[in-house]
Order: C-alpha cells, then structure tokens, then sequence
C-alpha cells in the first residue's frame, strides 16, 4: 500500500524536529560533513544497510568528506511521506558515531 503524502505543515513541523535537514523540489535532504574520505565512505554503507531494513532508499551522494542524502517516496508519487521522516531519523541517530556533523 502506498504511503500518504505528508502536508507542506506536516513537513514543516517535522523538520523542526530534525536540525540540518531541508525541503525543496518534493524532497527532504541533508549534506553531512565527516573528517575523512574514509568516514564518509562508512557512513554510506551504514546508511544503506539502514535502508535495506527499512526497505526505502535515498539518493547518497558520496563526496571526499562529505555524505548527501536526498529522499521522497515513490510510491507516493513522489513526495515526501512519515517513511521518508522515519529513514531521515534513523540516519540521524547513526550520523554522529561516524563523526558526522
């Protein structure tokens, strides 16, 4: 079944609660700056076996010290949903013993 589009309101209140993190073009999304290549590198591969659990995945962008996560949900249509929120939380609770900031 679907996910259920969340409202520009909800998204907003909701990214209240997740600092770093923005909206635009029907995505929610967030660059992560780390100490190393190789950090960053770890983080992604967190983050993916993450998303593997969940069974949602982002778009990961993996640069020298830097990890950017960008996500909506297809099967909504595109647009962001509480899956959506519920992934940018898991990263968030992961984020910072990688040394992410």
């Amino acid at each position: 079944m679907p996910s259920e589009p969340l409202s520009q309101k909800e998204i907003e209140d909701r990214l209240r609660e997740l600092p770093g993190w923005a909206f635009e073009d029907d995505r929610i999304f967030r660059t992560y700056r780390l100490g190393t290549h190789f950090a960053a590198s770890a983080l992604v591969a967190h983050i993916a076996s993450v998303q593997e659990e969940l069974n949602h995945h982002s778009d990961l962008t993996l640069g020298y010290n830097t990890v950017r996560l960008s996500v909506n949900s297809h099967d909504a249509g595109g647009v962001v949903t509480a899956n959506d929120f519920a992934l940018a939380e898991r990263v968030e609770s992961l984020a910072p013993a990688h040394g992410a900031s």
